[in-house]
């Protein structure tokens, strides 16, 4: 018994060793307890959201999962100070901080759960571009939640943020300059959207930048290039730069030239051109309501030039191709009937005789 004693009152940095140990012990068993939270209760109520019809349930459920987890962590470190009588203002702070981080957490998470909410609230904008402007408007609340966490941890702190930004001097002023830019490229983002100039899944070319839009975001847009690159460019760079939109346009053009040789005579010419030009004009893939032109309008240095433009309707590219292509083939075979023949550079050497 007084072995027993003796082992009680044993201290280490004056504490006695039973409360480490039971300090210890309590931590571990929260620990326990939240690996069977996970596997009994948490499973269970996953089991049951998926055979609801609504995701609603789901989208909770992961939203919790993540905090309430964290939650056992923070009250098994609060029993744990509490045991070895630890009462420390900086341990205080630390405590609430953790707290303040879950609570925003779970609500940086419910934004995800009102997406559906957003997105139909975005359609009253417009039915067009509502993905657009729900996405912007969710990433701006997350951000809003996000700012605001932080305040509230550095409040909890002491710390004053408007003087600690004021006080920091050149740093304050570089971070006013930061904040200019990051406004100028918010409103970018803005004008982008009330312009609607372009949208996600738009082909566009914005200087020397071509590609497919991905993202509409807070600061930037992202351009997915046709060599699969992903371009991030500055939503005020887009606002103030030319924006040529190729998904905008009802049609994709066709303009070329074919060239004869100049053994065709005018009757041949007459024939082709007027053949070529039923060929468009009865084309299933043709813009009938577009400008059509067929004209032999030039002498060339090789060949007798005919002129063709025209617009097909689509503007995926691989239907136009197609569209191309057929239209080539059909143009080949009228040449050749008429007993025609494509020209190629050439130069005719006379000697003259003495």
């Amino acid at each position: 018994m007084e072995k027993l004693v003796e082992y009680i009152n044993i201290t280490f940095l004056d504490v006695p060793l039973y409360k480490i140990v039971l300090a210890v012990f309590v931590f571990l068993a929260f620990i326990f307890l939240r690996k069977v939270f996970t596997l009994t209760i948490l499973k269970t109520i996953k089991q049951f959201t998926k055979r609801t019809k609504t995701d609603i349930d789901d989208k909770i459920v992961t939203i919790i999962e993540g905090p309430v987890r964290f939650s056992f962590i923070i009250i098994g470190f609060y029993f744990f100070a509490v045991i070895l009588d630890i009462n420390s203002v900086a341990l205080s702070h630390f405590i609430r901080t953790l707290v303040t981080i879950v609570i925003f957490w779970l609500l940086f998470g419910i934004v995800s759960v009102l997406d559906n909410f957003i997105y139909n609230f975005s359609k009253k904008f417009g039915k067009e571009l509502y993905k657009e402007i729900g996405n912007f408007l969710i990433k701006t609340i997350k951000a809003f939640v996000l700012i605001v966490g932080i305040v509230a941890v550095l409040q909890d702190w002491g710390i004053n943020v408007s003087a600690f930004i004021a006080s920091l001097g050149i740093g304050g002023l570089a971070f006013a300059l930061a904040a200019k830019d990051t406004a100028a490229n918010l409103f970018g983002g803005l004008t982008i959207l009330a312009d609607q100039s372009l949208k996600i899944g738009d082909w566009v070319k914005i200087g020397s930048v071509e590609g497919t839009v991905e993202d509409i975001g807070l600061r930037t847009t992202k351009i997915r290039t046709f060599e699969k690159s992903l371009i991030v460019m500055p939503n005020q760079t887009i606002a103030n730069s030319p924006i040529e939109n190729f998904s905008k346009r009802g049609q994709r053009r066709i303009k070329m030239r074919i060239g004869l040789t100049y053994s065709s005579s005018k009757d041949m010419i007459q024939k082709i051109v007027a053949q070529i030009t039923d060929m468009l004009k009865s084309h299933p893939q043709i813009a009938k309501s577009e400008t059509l032109l067929v004209r032999f309008d030039a002498f060339e240095d090789s060949s007798l030039s005919i002129f063709i433009y025209t617009f097909v309707n689509s503007v995926v590219w691989s239907e136009y191709l197609r569209a191309k292509e057929d239209i080539n083939f059909k143009i080949m075979q009228i040449v050749e009937g008429n007993g025609g023949e494509f020209a190629f550079p050439s130069q005719s050497i006379y000697i003259e005789k003495q």
